[in-house]
């Protein structure tokens, strides 16, 4: 049999408990605990899949493949068959608490595991391990953190075990699905559940607030830049009077402002859009590149890699698109000669094969690395700007890749939702509709499919926030972001190429769900009004479970922005 599905009770050390009797039985498995006294421990679910030299692990938003690359510099857990280093977080067999998960499951290449967040015994967990060349599939009640409790730092904590304290006779069902395919799509559009949206405020409403805050908080005029972040109770240590001229501020959410200000008649915000992306395109490096980041300390610079003379491909390549955008709304021939001087160094250096490199070097624009996927992002720029040939070579080098990685300057070679995004609007552009469908459902690993449980003790839980349709940002920064804001419109254009309903239902969900935390007025949730946090704390990551990031960020309110003028005009 290629599939052995088995059952076990475990002690907190992983040991064998022998006083169970455990059955299968339709939805899952159930345990009847037979000791004369009270005992500690857990029940594990194992599916054991035939042998494979290439298990294909996915766990939605926290385990990819091999998940961290040999090459890759950021420490975060990484599949090492055979080998176990956890200083280093390599092993070959992993398992994590379930509200870490965009989907409490566990994949390889042919068969998968579903839960639910909690059970009966409390907070669930997935795993897996690989085991003489074949792959065992794992569910936890409760939870095992193990070989290490990764908290988002570069340094292992120790294990996370949790166990349940059974009474005798005690008998629990635990609940699960076990499937022996690997159609991962099919499978996780089908634990999805009727959908109430939870925003607090309408399209309109959510444009003008965050126009406000964009505004207000984060728009400083000498010189003009959007200040990356604002803290809550306006206290300078709070301030980061930094821009980057994308990613985490600059051309897109000064081309969200001045769209939004162009349509209501707000000539303020018209001004202050306006300034921004003079800035950003009068501040070329000698390579005929946009530096990545402008600096309150250094003036113009290269962003937070600490290579102090390269620049990111996709910080580049989006500033490109969304100040050609902006070109295009107003007709400034010179915003568009910026983005002429950007594509004429990404097309000299193409590759012959159709790559763009991940980063280019200030003084001269060449390559600096051909490691990641980053340079994806100048294919809608280059499509945009009618270099439709150059776009072309680059979709077909880019369809080859089965997951992206090294979109975000923090991560290194990490697979992020962030590429995820930047294929689908590069897929989308190109009207490359498989692709396009492949990367969103990609992406779509990363989003969250259900409702975290939380605590009304804190602060999500008090608010009631709901977290179906954010996405984790990344396995390295395992926290809810509303970037995926940023591909809505190629969401909405897919789904109607391609007449695939469940495009336009997540993508309604993903801005449903971050109308939610936009400040209503001063005070709201401890923020001014328009503020927009960074980080939904939905997991024990960095902070503890419920709490929310105290941080305004101007690339968060921007691109609910940008993601509410296109739902207007699209008539979502």
């Amino acid at each position: 049999m290629s599939h052995e599905l088995s059952l076990s009770a475990l002690y907190a050390d992983g040991t064998p408990c022998p006083f169970f009797e455990l059955e299968l039985n339709e939805g899952g498995a159930t345990a009847t605990c037979t000791a004369a006294e009270p005992l500690e421990a857990g029940i594990r679910v194992e599916l054991a899949l035939a042998p494979t030299d290439d298990p294909r692990w996915l766990v939605p938003g926290v385990f990819y493949g091999e998940n961290r690359v040999k090459a890759g510099t950021r420490i975060y857990p990484r599949f090492t068959p055979g080998h176990v280093d956890v200083e280093r977080m390599e092993s070959d067999a992993w398992s994590f608490r379930a509200d870490r998960c965009a989907t409490p499951a566990v994949f390889a290449a042919a068969g998968a595991l579903v839960t639910t967040e909690e059970s009966p015994l409390g907070q669930s967990g997935v795993g897996f391990a690989y085991v003489d060349g074949r792959p065992l599939l794992r569910l936890h009640f409760p939870y095992r953190e193990e070989p290490l409790r990764y908290d988002g730092t570069e340094a292992p904590a120790p294990p996370d075990v949790r166990t349940y304290r059974w009474s005798p006779g005690e008998r629990i069902q635990v609940a699960f699905t076990v499937h022996e395919s690997d159609d991962r799509v099919a499978i996780l559009r089908g634990v999805l559940r009727p959908f109430e949206d939870p925003g607090w405020v309408d399209f309109e409403q959510a444009a003008e607030l965050a126009a406000w805050g964009l505004y207000r908080w984060h728009y400083r005029a000498d010189p003009p830049r959007l200040m990356e972040t604002a803290a809550f109770d306006l206290a300078a240590h709070g301030e980061r009077d930094n821009m980057h001229v994308s990613w985490v501020s600059g051309a897109p959410y000064a081309y969200a402002l001045l769209r939004h200000g162009l349509r209501v008649g707000n000539d303020a915000y018209v001004d202050a859009g306006s300034a921004v992306l003079d800035h950003i395109a009068a501040n070329l490096t000698p390579g005929g590149t946009f530096w990545a980041q402008w600096t309150s300390e250094k003036g113009w610079t290269t962003g937070w890699h600490p290579d102090r003379t390269r620049l990111h491909a996709r910080t580049l390549a989006d500033a490109a698109l969304f100040l050609l955008r902006a070109a295009r709304l107003t007709g400034r021939a010179e915003w568009a000669a910026a983005v002429d001087s950007n594509l004429d160094v990404a097309c000299q250096t193409q590759r012959e094969d159709g790559a763009f490199p991940d980063a280019h070097r200030v003084e001269t624009g060449e390559a600096v690395s051909w490691d990641g996927t980053a340079g994806m992002a100048w294919i809608p720029a280059l499509v945009e700007a009618g270099r439709i040939e150059e776009a072309r070579r680059a979709g077909e080098y880019y369809t080859r890749f089965d997951a992206w990685h090294g979109a975000p300057e923090d991560v290194d070679l990490a697979p992020t939702s962030e590429d995820g995004y930047a294929a689908v609007m590069a897929f989308v552009t190109l009207e490359d509709w498989e692709t396009a469908r492949r990367a969103a459902d990609w992406m779509l690993t990363f989003r969250y499919t259900y409702d975290v449980a939380f605590s009304p003790q804190t602060f999500l839980g008090a608010y009631g926030f709901r977290t179906r349709g954010a996405d984790q940002a990344s396995p390295v920064n395992q926290h809810l972001h509303n970037f995926g804001l940023v591909c809505l419109p190629e969401m909405v254009r897919l789904a109607r190429a391609t007449g695939d309903v469940h495009y336009l239902e997540t993508t309604r969900e993903n801005l449903a769900c971050f109308r939610q935390f936009i400040a209503r007025e001063d005070g709201d949730f401890n923020a001014y009004r328009g503020m927009v946090a960074e980080r939904y704390f939905q997991t024990d990551y960095i902070e503890a479970k419920g709490m929310l990031g105290m941080l305004s960020h101007a690339w968060c309110i921007g691109v609910l922005l940008d993601a509410c003028e296109h739902a207007l005009e699209l008539g979502l």
